[in-house]
């Protein structure tokens, strides 16, 4: 089995970075160096043929020819144009071949090659040629000497200048190794931007390897995936940059959320205010699209400053309907043990007067609760034909009985089967609730009496719970459903509250009406969600 060889991002990025740069400084070193070299040459060209024909257009040197001692005017002057463009010879000559510079001591050791001067003395050519000249190979400039004598013009010699190719050689090196050194320098620089690179990438990964921080994230991908709580996270403007499958469905999210602000997916969250002070939350409740959450909220704090906070939260919604629900089931319990025990007395009161003999007395009674249950009956069984809320009314019923309070079913009262979405949740929190306050407010009343009244006539169902309490006063009808209060003494105040969210759900409404003697609450429940 092959050992996998493992390289560091360091490494990888210091090197692919060096080798870029050693390649791209290399192709531009060497096409620089050509191109110097091309110039070099083109430059020595130029100045030979430019030097040359300065040289023959000179009036001294046509002069000199007809002199009997030419190299005496011509040396000089060919000698000061040579050192001044660093030429290696400058040669003027006749058409016979008589060199007239350099000087007549030097001429058998500086033979010239008389084809090169041919296109100059049969032509009048200027131009310039490599070729071997008097020091070696060289480049060459060659220009003719014309006398101009009237009308006619007479070419009487050549000029040649000539710059050694091993000189502009010399020369080319000098620039070339100046490119180099530039481009070591470059190539230095690469490296020490890509070590610098490499150390900041490092830094931006918390020293973590490519393959580290694919496994980080699909394991990251998973958790959020696999945990039931909403996770949300902001940047340091408030802007979401992740979410979780759980936190989507309970905010009932559906398009694209990144990179909205935090504001305007789920407001009213505080995690601005923990952005800006650092300061994290903990267990805090909201509201939202009719759902209770409960919010953790953590900054996210790098190098001493706050670059996002991160929030999880659950829905605490389904577990207030769940405790509320089991709360009034309790009660319900409660109530239906209350009318056992009721019935279980007048049991023993009819027992009683049966063994007494007194059985005109035990006729007069069992006619007259057979009398009060017919009517309550008839209302509960043949107007309201709705199974749950008969069995809420039977429970309230038998305890109205235990607390001797005159409870009533409104004769008019009418009810078909509710809705599928109205639950027995919602029925049990709302009129046991209702009822039960309506208990509570007259059981100080000598005469206590309760009454309650339903109907679908419309498009609401209507529920209706009088009593004839105390009443309300008007200043405190604005807090009646605030979650906590209550005039009645601590931990209480729940039940109004928990009416009013469970009518906000069915998105109804609910109105207080005091009276003079008691009070009437009216709730109205669309039959349509």
């Amino acid at each position: 089995m092959k050992k996998t060889i493992s390289i560091s991002l360091e490494t990888k990025t210091v090197g692919l970075t060096v080798g870029l740069v050693l390649l791209v400084v290399t192709l531009l070193a060497s096409i620089f160096s050509y191109m110097q070299a091309v110039e070099s040459k083109k430059q020595a060209e130029q100045l030979a043929l430019q030097a040359a024909k300065s040289i023959s257009f000179m009036p001294e040197v046509k002069q000199a020819f007809n002199d009997k001692n030419p190299s005496k005017v011509i040396q000089p002057l060919a000698e000061q144009v040579r050192e001044q463009i660093g030429a290696e010879a400058i040669i003027v000559e006749n058409r016979k071949k008589a060199i007239y510079s350099p000087d007549e001591e030097k001429r058998t050791d500086r033979q010239t090659n008389a084809s090169s001067n041919y296109r100059a003395l049969m032509f009048g050519g200027y131009y310039t040629l490599e070729g071997m000249g008097t020091s070696g190979l060289s480049i060459m400039g060659k220009a003719p000497v014309i006398s101009e004598q009237g009308k006619y013009r007479e070419i009487i010699g050549v000029v040649t200048v000539e710059f050694l190719e091993r000189d502009v050689h010399a020369h080319l090196i000098k620039r070339i190794q100046q490119i180099i050194f530039y481009a070591f320098l470059v190539l230095l620089l690469g490296i020490v931007g890509g070590v610098l690179l490499a150390k900041s990438i490092k830094k931006d990964t918390l020293g973590l390897e490519p393959n580290e921080i694919a496994s980080l994230y699909r394991e990251r991908s998973a958790i959020l995936r696999s945990i039931k709580e909403g996770i949300i996270a902001i940047d340091a403007k408030g802007r979401i940059t992740m979410m979780n499958t759980s936190a989507r469905h309970m905010l009932g999210l559906q398009d694209n959320y990144t990179p909205k602000s935090i504001i305007e997916v789920f407001p009213y969250t505080n995690m601005m205010r923990v952005l800006v002070d650092g300061q994290a939350q903990n267990d805090q409740e909201i509201r939202f699209r009719n759902k209770f959450f409960i919010l953790n909220l953590l900054p996210i704090i790098e190098n001493d400053k706050i670059v996002g906070v991160v929030a999880s939260f659950r829905d605490k919604t389904e577990l207030n309907h769940l405790i509320h629900t089991l709360g009034e089931v309790r009660r319900y319990s409660e109530d239906l043990r209350a009318q056992t025990h009721e019935f279980t007395n007048k049991l023993y009161v009819l027992s009683g007067l049966l063994q007494l003999g007194e059985y005109d007395e035990a006729f007069e009674f069992i006619q007259k609760e057979s009398n009060a249950h017919q009517t309550q009956n008839r209302i509960l069984f043949h107007q309201i034909l709705d199974a749950k809320v008969q069995a809420v009314l039977l429970g309230k019923m038998g305890k109205a009985s235990e607390k001797k309070v005159e409870f009533t079913i409104a004769e008019d009262s009418l009810l078909k089967e509710l809705p599928s979405h109205i639950d027995v949740s919602h029925l049990i929190i709302i009129i046991g609730n209702l009822i039960d306050n309506a208990f509570d407010a007259v059981s100080t009343q000598d005469d206590k009496k309760v009454s309650f009244f339903i109907t679908d006539i419309g498009q609401d169902i209507i529920i209706e719970v009088s009593d004839n309490g105390s009443g309300i006063s008007e200043e405190i009808i604005d807090k009646l459903f605030s979650k906590g209060f209550s005039t009645k003494g601590q931990n209480r105040g729940y039940g109004l509250s928990n009416v009013k969210e469970m009518i906000d759900e069915l998105q109804g409404w609910i109105d207080i009406h005091p009276e003079e003697e008691g009070t009437t609450f009216s709730v109205y429940l669309p039959k349509q969600k």
